[in-house]
């Protein structure tokens, strides 16, 4: 009797043995899937995120903090009578991109940008600069003119009136910067002459070739300089 029993046992788990094996197999295949489907979810959420970062760029980016009206305690420039933030500005930026490209001011010109032409020619502290050689965080503190700070068509400088009275500029790229020049001079120690003149605005250069025109205006306003 006991081996008929111990025979129906092994009968019994030679009978078990393949179905657990099947059931063994089925739940490593089911938390393979698992696993799998795991991996595919995370790999497409990952797309999505990856996906979106790009939209998120291209949103509006905020004004730069060098367009913004800044207060007394921070760093600032004051550009034809208005103070503007510098924090935050790069130091590579130059004083001509900061009007031109953040503040907008576009009546001072790019030229060269090698500081040999003379069009970006603006005053900072009353005294002429190349702004393609300056950088615009050494302006911090100091006061910048643009060729938009000295007139407006309803109220010209005597230099601008001279420059249209004399016809001082053919294609006009680089009259702006003559006559921040031609401005600034007033105040040099430059001699009475025609060739006192000409060496004096030596550093703008006119392509159109109104040498001529630009030296009778700077004369005129020069002989009334008390008006200038």
């Amino acid at each position: 009797m006991a081996d008929d029993r111990k025979l129906r046992d092994d009968q019994h788990s030679l009978q078990l043995e393949p179905a657990l094996e099947a059931e063994s197999l089925a739940e490593k295949a089911a938390r393979a899937m698992l696993s799998r489907r795991s991996f595919l979810s995370g790999l497409g959420a990952a797309s999505l995120v990856a996906g979106a970062a790009p939209m998120a760029m291209a949103e509006p980016a905020t004004a730069p903090a060098a367009v913004q009206e800044a207060p007394a305690a921070i760093a600032a420039v004051v550009v034809n009578g208005k103070r503007y933030d510098l924090a935050g500005l790069e130091p590579r930026v130059t004083l001509l991109d900061l009007l031109r490209e953040r503040l907008y001011l576009t009546g001072t010109k790019k030229g060269c940008d090698h500081g040999q032409c003379g069009a970006c020619t603006v005053h900072v502290n009353g005294r002429r600069v190349n702004s393609c050689l300056t950088l615009a965080v050494m302006t911090a503190g100091k006061e910048v003119t643009t060729i938009e700070g000295i007139g407006q068509p309803d109220n010209l400088h005597p230099m601008q009136a001279a420059f249209i009275e004399h016809d001082g500029y053919q294609c006009g790229y680089c009259t702006s910067g003559q006559i921040m020049s031609a401005v600034a001079l007033m105040k040099e120690p430059v001699g009475p002459t025609d060739e006192d003149v000409k060496q004096g605005m030596a550093g703008n250069i006119c392509r159109c070739g109104a040498y001529p025109n630009i030296i009778a205006a700077v004369q005129q306003v020069r002989g009334h300089a008390v008006n200038a």
